[in-house]
């Protein structure tokens, strides 16, 4: 397991922590393999799985530090995948949310079944501001709990969505205290880890399957309209921009 996601077993439950605390667990592809992994293991030795970001965040989104290859060098479908395994795991899946989850670490934050949120914690879409669209099935998960302009707000804006409003418009299952949200994640592990754990998946299964029928067909738009997106000018100078901690100057190309 690479260092940049740490494995914890307490009992029946195992907590994933996303550990780059340099970068606001900024996601590459290393540490999204490593999250595939650790995921694959947690559902064959536990009975519920926390994830959750080390310190001040859960994740920033795609790892931006090292400019547009960064970003292109995360394999989106294979990210894609990870994510879907994560919906379809056979045990109870617990978001604990401090600080950002923004881009695609908003997609894996709102992939687990339950969602806790500090509530100075936000969710973010941030695409746009760098010439992108929203990926990772955000565009089917958000919909799917918020509604179509709710979604579209967050997807065109690139607005940070603060907890309380997270709650409100159904993305959120808790918002809780600031520096209690992986306790309070604790707390509802342990009672999924004790409770039935067949009837737990099947009811978690039926509800995805019923309300993310689009899911499959929103992973391959976003992974096209992605490629065509990441060649254009507007996505390089998106990049620089925000490198350069400046506002970039799109121009349609």
């Amino acid at each position: 397991m690479s260092s940049s996601v740490l494995t914890e077993v307490t009992g029946d439950v195992t907590t994933i922590t996303i550990n780059r605390p340099e970068s606001l667990n900024a996601l590459n592809e290393e540490t999204f393999q490593s999250i595939g992994a650790a995921v694959t293991e947690a559902a064959e030795n536990s009975r519920a799985l926390i994830l959750t970001g080390s310190e001040r965040a859960f994740s920033s989104g795609a790892d931006l530090q090292g400019g547009v290859a960064e970003r292109e060098g995360i394999d989106l479908a294979g990210a894609n995948a990870i994510i879907a395994s994560i919906l379809d795991l056979s045990i109870p899946t617990i978001a604990a949310v401090s600080g950002p989850a923004a881009g695609i670490g908003c997609s894996l934050a709102l992939a687990c079944d339950y969602l806790v949120m500090s509530e100075k914690s936000y969710l973010m879409l941030p695409f746009t501001k760098i010439g992108l669209m929203p990926d990772g099935g955000s565009t089917a998960l958000v919909a799917a709990s918020a509604g179509r302009h709710r979604a579209l707000r967050l997807a065109l804006t690139g607005e940070k969505l603060q907890a309380a409003d997270a709650l409100d418009w159904g993305l959120a299952s808790e918002v809780v205290p600031a520096g209690s949200h992986l306790t309070r994640a604790e707390e509802v592990a342990a009672v999924f880890a004790q409770g039935p754990t067949l009837a737990l998946t099947a009811s978690k299964r039926a509800i995805n399957r019923a309300s993310l029928t689009a899911l499959e067909s929103s992973f391959g738009r976003e992974v096209e309209g992605q490629d065509a997106l990441r060649a254009s000018a507007d996505f390089a100078e998106g990049v620089a921009a925000f490198l350069d901690k400046r506002s970039p100057d799109f121009t349609g190309q």
